[in-house]
């Protein structure tokens, strides 16, 4: 028999493919970049890589945090398990806690490890979870790093969700008691300059902005109430666009961006305005179950040969180049900006 937390994962990933978008709004339409007619550059002069602090990506996304728990989401990980093995793409796994709850689920998770041995993997647990429980997630899948995430919005909404907030003491305990790297992630709301003050000031180093504009747990958590009266919440947070300019005022702090990252040209802009690296959900996810692992990694390579050729036309080698270019942006952007007095 199928337990009610198995369930919920199922139900989390079909609803999320039901929801999916297959444009952004998380804000990079607000951005456009000045081309550069005479860029004076090949593909051999550009470098793509990256470094998210100690941490260092070849390739300047990763997928992001989407599923296991069920015998279908552990279907889908081993599936984006081969994809990330075969173009050396780093890899989250969804929230680890039903593995916890009940151990015959954790090869869900455990089948990323054998898939991927090598390959580098982030663990996923939330913000409440005990010493003892973030060490059994990291063993569970040989993780190089793990995210704990944040997300009061998805739980107020979720029927079932947690009720009580009190975090930032344990996330400084687990970022205290383990050597890898502890990514504070939100899960779609986004976040302020204010909250990465916050947590910085506890000694996190590393946060993922998880912006509005991709997977909207609010929705998907409300039509799954009886009454389903909480749609006035779907509008909630920050895009990422704007999380990214809320955390340009912070400075010492590693940025890992997601939310709502539908084409390569996302992907550049995201890395533009300062993340490190950026995570990828629900276009991989929709991807996988449309058209397969095969054309999915295959997309996804495109996606490789696109970002390097934006680089291309901008006429940058690199990363630290690109960030030195020219964009415009558009008005309601630049209102959001003056009212939050970000430069």
């Amino acid at each position: 028999m199928v337990s009610i937390q198995s369930h919920r994962k199922d139900e989390h990933l079909s609803l999320a493919k039901k929801f999916h978008k297959t444009t952004s709004t998380a804000g990079f339409d607000q951005i456009r970049f000045i081309p550069n007619t005479l860029p004076e550059i090949s593909f051999a002069d550009v470098d793509i890589s990256t470094k998210l602090g100690e941490l260092t990506f070849d390739i300047p996304f990763y997928i992001e945090a989407m599923t296991g728990g069920s015998e279908y989401t552990g279907k889908i990980n081993q599936q984006l398990a081969t994809i990330a093995n075969n173009l050396d793409l780093a890899m989250a796994v969804g929230s680890e806690s039903v593995a916890l709850r009940e151990p015959k689920l954790a090869d869900t998770f455990e089948t990323i490890k054998a898939t991927n041995p090598n390959g580098f993997k982030i663990a996923n647990l939330s913000a409440s979870a005990t010493i003892a429980d973030v060490q059994t997630a990291i063993e569970m899948i040989d993780a190089s790093a793990i995210e704990i995430h944040v997300n009061v919005a998805q739980e107020v909404v979720m029927p079932e969700g947690d009720r009580h907030f009190n975090w930032i003491d344990n996330i400084k305990k687990i970022v205290n008691h383990f050597n890898i790297p502890v990514i504070v992630k939100e899960v779609g709301f986004g976040m302020s300059h204010e909250s990465i003050e916050r947590l910085k000031a506890i000694g996190v180093q590393y946060i993922n902005l998880g912006g509005k504009g991709g997977t909207n747990f609010v929705q998907i958590e409300n039509f799954r109430r009886p009454n389903k009266d909480m749609s006035y919440l779907e509008d909630w947070g920050l895009t990422t666009v704007e999380s990214l300019y809320e955390a340009k005022s912070v400075s010492n702090i590693n940025i890992a961006a997601a939310g709502g990252i539908t084409t390569p040209l996302d992907i550049v802009k995201a890395l533009y305005l300062g993340a490190d690296v950026v995570g990828v959900a629900s276009t991989i996810l929709s991807s996988l179950i449309d058209n397969g692992a095969e054309k999915t990694e295959e997309i996804l390579s495109e996606w490789i040969y696109g970002i390097k050729a934006i680089f291309v036309m901008l006429g940058v080698r690199n990363i630290t180049e690109l960030r030195k270019t020219d964009i415009v942006i558009d008005s309601e952007l630049q209102n959001y900006l003056e009212q939050r007095n970000i430069k």
